[in-house]
């Protein structure tokens, strides 16, 4: 293994002679082998040497073509060179691989399309197409029980549910492979310490991140291994905001940001300067927390690549702007943010509901026409547009007070709810559906217009239905519901509809909701969810579905409802 490592040395001191003396002369890589090229490749691209990992991709394919020694060079070829590629070329080198590598019996096939393709939109911030190529990955890799890619898919699917707030589940998938490191590779193992110390402070598990944190400074101090080193200074200056120690996350943080600019990792240098720039806030210098986030502003126009905590950055810079009454740099400011916020809205489907969310789209928009309207007030005075401004306070007045109604009538709504749920002859139901929960089931033959054996069988099922919180399950219909019951549809509906005084829609949308009130009061862990998580775990297909019905039933929103849930707990 040493003398592997020595080779690999002397080959990138070779071909970094070329480089510079012979670049235009690419027949001299002929004395490199098709191994070889790979660990100059992949040695170039770990170092962040973009330009030279390029070239000896581009080589290494056209050898492969040329020489049609084995399939399975030209397949390593493709896997080398859609690296660093835009999207569309990328995936359609990816499509080649997959077409070369058909009929391969390598246990890597075809697991390794989905993974390099699941790789490629996350990279691209397609969240939605990267787990569904991981989760397929994970399947074709359990079929042919190939244990490395069963754990990087795993690995990958974890990291999103890390990113859709699902962080307890990423601690324990990433536990569980720090602690089985057989099928991973050292790289692997040093991801998923710098992950697994990040979802620590996610956790609040402050003690157990600066272990891994101090772990990974030693190594890659010890190692020379220059960029982890300053991606474990990041992480370290997140745990000091975490523990309010902003002069430290200040005095790291700065010798990060030259090392990621210098070297152009947008991405790393975006998260250094919004942790300085929250640290600036928070120690009253506004003037550089400016600073930093107007140069995040900077670098997203030129990469296009938006992450969730830009809400924040511009919030703070528009609010910067509004006190120093520069109405120019607000409304700038302003429309940058919608554009963003757009593409938010549209890639980060899964974001936390705790981000800040201070500027919603309408209040900007609205706040936008206000300042487009005082600019236009201050270049042409005139009476027809201090008119349309006087118009537009009395309505937007009139729909303030009466959205200020309405919020008071959901709040009295979701307190007398809490109530409810929170007494103590109610905890001891399923439901609100009493009647589901009774010991015995009462039969109203004048009611009936079937036999009371089938009413009483339809309503014995219906009673465990309930109680064993069936109705959870996504995909229940009248129909599949009731071949369970043994029974028909027809049947079914006509018991629901005289005895639960309902639609069998209505009847189970009730149950789901009902079960929702009281577990939102006592787990806080389920309050935390994602909305489109809770739709989910209750059986509904969508989240606006979920809201809809929630609505319907309890004459509150559901956000409303939790934040009285979280103003009674403090």
């Amino acid at each position: 293994m040493k003398n592997l490592k020595y080779l690999i040395i002397l080959l990138l001191f070779g071909f970094n002679n070329l480089f510079y003396s012979q670049s235009n002369n690419l027949d001299t890589l002929r004395k490199y082998s098709y191994e070889e090229l790979e660990d100059i490749f992949y040695s170039y691209k770990d170092g962040n040497q973009v330009e030279n990992s390029k070239v000896i991709a581009k080589y290494y394919l056209q050898k492969a073509r040329k020489e049609k020694k084995d399939k399975k060079y030209l397949a390593e070829g493709y896997v080398l060179i859609q690296y660093n590629q835009n999207l569309p070329v990328a995936l359609k080198y990816i499509d080649s691989l997959k077409i070369i590598s058909k009929d391969f019996t390598d246990d890597r096939y075809p697991a390794r399309i989905y993974l390099l393709k699941g790789l490629l939109y996350n990279q691209f911030d397609n969240e939605k197409a990267a787990l569904e190529n991981f989760v397929t990955a994970l399947k074709y890799a359990k079929e042919k029980n190939n244990k490395r890619q069963i754990a990087i898919a795993d690995l990958q699917i974890a990291y999103l549910n890390g990113y859709i707030g699902k962080h307890e589940e990423t601690v324990k998938v990433l536990e569980y492979y720090y602690t089985h490191q057989d099928f991973l590779t050292d790289q692997d193992i040093e991801h998923i310490q710098l992950s697994l110390a990040d979802a620590y402070l996610d956790i609040h598990k402050y003690g157990e991140a600066l272990k891994l944190i101090q772990k990974g400074i030693k190594q890659t101090s010890k190692n020379n291994k220059e960029l982890q080193y300053n991606r474990y200074l990041i992480l370290l200056g997140r745990y000091n905001i975490k523990i309010k120690q902003y002069s430290k996350t200040i005095e790291n943080l700065e010798k990060c940001k030259k090392y990621f600019l210098k070297n152009k990792l947008d991405f790393d240098a975006n998260y250094t300067m919004l942790y300085l720039g929250q640290s600036y806030a928070e120690i009253k210098n506004r003037e550089k927390a400016i600073e930093n986030f107007i140069k995040i502003d900077s670098i997203i126009q030129t990469t296009n690549n938006t992450f969730p905590e830009l809400r924040y950055i511009y919030t703070y810079i528009i609010d910067y702007y509004k006190e120093k009454k520069d109405k120019e740099k607000q409304l700038y400011y302003i429309d940058r943010f919608l554009k963003v916020d757009e593409i938010l809205n549209t890639q980060f489907k899964y974001i936390s509901r705790e981000l800040p969310r201070k500027y919603d789209t309408p209040k900007l928009l609205l706040e936008k026409e206000e300042i487009i309207n005082k600019l236009k007030k201050r270049r042409y005075l005139s009476f027809i547009t201090i008119g349309m401004l006087c118009s537009m306070v009395i309505i937007l007045t009139f729909l303030f007070v009466k959205a200020k109604r309405k919020e008071k009538e959901y709040k009295k709504n979701a307190q007398d709810l809490i109530k409810t749920v929170n007494d103590k002859s109610y905890s001891s139901e399923k439901s609100f559906e009493s009647e589901s929960t009774a010991d015995e089931i009462v039969i109203d033959s004048e009611k009936n217009k079937l036999s009371d054996d089938i009413v009483e069988n339809i309503l014995r099922g219906l009673k465990i239905f309930e109680e064993k919180e069936q109705y959870l399950k996504n995909g229940i219909t009248l129909n599949n519901l009731a071949k369970k019951l043994k029974t028909n549809s027809t049947y079914l509906s006509q018991v629901v509809n005289t005895y639960k005084e309902k639609t069998f829609a209505s009847y189970l949308s009730d149950l789901r909701i009902d079960y929702a009130l009281i577990r939102l009061v006592n787990d806080k862990t389920f309050r935390s969810y994602k909305l489109s998580v809770i739709a989910e775990e209750l059986g509904y297909n969508n989240e606006q579905a979920f809201s809809k019905a929630f609505k319907r039933r309890t004459g509150t929103t559901l956000s409303i409802y939790i934040k009285e849930i979280e103003g009674n707990s403090n």
